[in-house]
């Protein structure tokens, strides 16, 4: 007969239980900020919260968690693959440039052929980024980690380059390029906007997240693909034992990486930012992706709730000044839940706290 788990046991062997005590954490960590600083938990929190009580916060919401879903997509999708993508950074910036570029040049094309070039174009810049890096480690031996740092600092200079160029550069005073052309955007119109009471910035971008975690599954949980990736992130030395082409893989993992980091840029621009500013520091979407995915455990549809939570947070937090409660505030809270998420192996080791009896094992 088998035997009912204790309450610790519970807590200890579920994973979202682990999750959710990490996110109650970070918030009472938060509290305790505002405490010091002698300011209202309450108000803070409830300003936090009020962010979205009314269909146009929803939507901010919305908007602002798109690029954070698909970025987290990205990193999930390598970490379940056996590598760790910190690149998405960089991945991101290639690709909002490149479709920035098509989207300002080739800005009279109709609508669907631009705004799937956009995409195409983000992808591409995106995977090759992220093939570039596979190559030196499958080739050379050369850490990933290390020359992902470096290859999203050449992203950065490079995007700040070619967002001066001319033909490519704001006519006007502002540092940053041209508008992309209405056509390249996902927004949706404004009569329908206002009928329906959302942001002003709300766009469809929302659905193709939706697409591209329901792909992410299946590729991962329901292909050939993804058995072999899963493979090698779990033993690339069986797998390779097994007949799997390892450092293959590791391009593949790291090009569809690479193209997913590429397309949230993509939606970001062409569905919020509709230009790119000259970079005085990383934006950090791409380094967000890599919370997100842990928060959501890089399972597709984990990684699709904890961006929605990240872009509530985003969006909410910034509101806080509101209430004279510290924009930062919210960089404290996430920074304490992916703490503990990165030692949640103490949640799983709660159920030793319950002493045997004697007699039992």
């Amino acid at each position: 007969m088998k035997k009912k788990k204790s309450f610790l046991e519970f807590v200890s062997d579920n994973t979202f239980i682990h999750i959710l005590l990490s996110i109650i954490l970070g918030f009472l960590v938060g509290a305790i900020f505002l405490v010091v600083m002698r300011l209202s938990v309450g108000e803070a929190y409830g300003r936090l919260f009020h962010s979205v009580s009314n269909v146009k916060g929803i939507t901010y919401v919305i908007v602002y968690s798109v690029p954070y879903i698909v970025a987290g997509l990205s990193v999930a999708f390598s970490f379940k693959t056996g590598v760790f993508n910190i690149g998405a950074e960089g991945q991101f910036v290639v690709g909002s440039m490149a479709a920035a570029i098509v989207g300002i040049r080739f800005g009279t094309l109709p609508r669907p052929v631009l705004v799937i070039l956009c995409f195409l174009v983000a992808m591409l810049a995106g995977a090759v980024w992220g093939i570039i890096v596979a190559f030196l480690k499958t080739k050379w031996g050369i850490n990933e980690v290390l020359s992902m740092i470096m290859f999203n600092w050449i992203a950065f200079y490079l995007s700040n380059f070619l967002a001066g160029r001319p033909g490519i550069k704001s006519e006007g005073s502002a540092e940053a390029t041209a508008n992309i052309s209405e056509n390249a955007t996902l927004l949706f119109s404004k009569d329908f906007i206002k009928k329906m009471g959302f942001a002003p910035t709300a766009n469809g971008g929302i659905f193709i997240a939706i697409v591209i975690m329901i792909v992410i599954w299946i590729v991962i949980e329901k292909t050939t693909l993804g058995y072999r990736l899963k493979a090698v992130g779990f033993n690339k030395y069986a797998a390779e034992y097994g007949g799997i082409n390892v450092n293959k893989s590791i391009m593949t993992a790291l090009a569809i990486s690479g193209a997913l980091a590429g397309l949230a840029g993509a939606l970001q621009l062409m569905g919020m930012g509709g230009r790119i500013s000259i970079f005085s520091s990383q934006e950090g979407f791409g380094f967000a992706g890599i919370v997100v995915a842990l928060i959501g455990c890089s399972n597709p549809f984990g990684v699709f709730i904890a961006g929605l939570f990240y872009g509530w947070l985003m969006y909410g937090g910034s509101k806080l000044n509101l209430v004279g409660a510290p924009t930062q505030l919210i960089n404290v809270i996430v920074g304490t839940v992916v703490f503990f998420i990165a030692i949640s192996v103490i949640f799983a080791n709660l159920k030793y706290l319950v002493k045997s009896k004697p007699g039992q094992k």
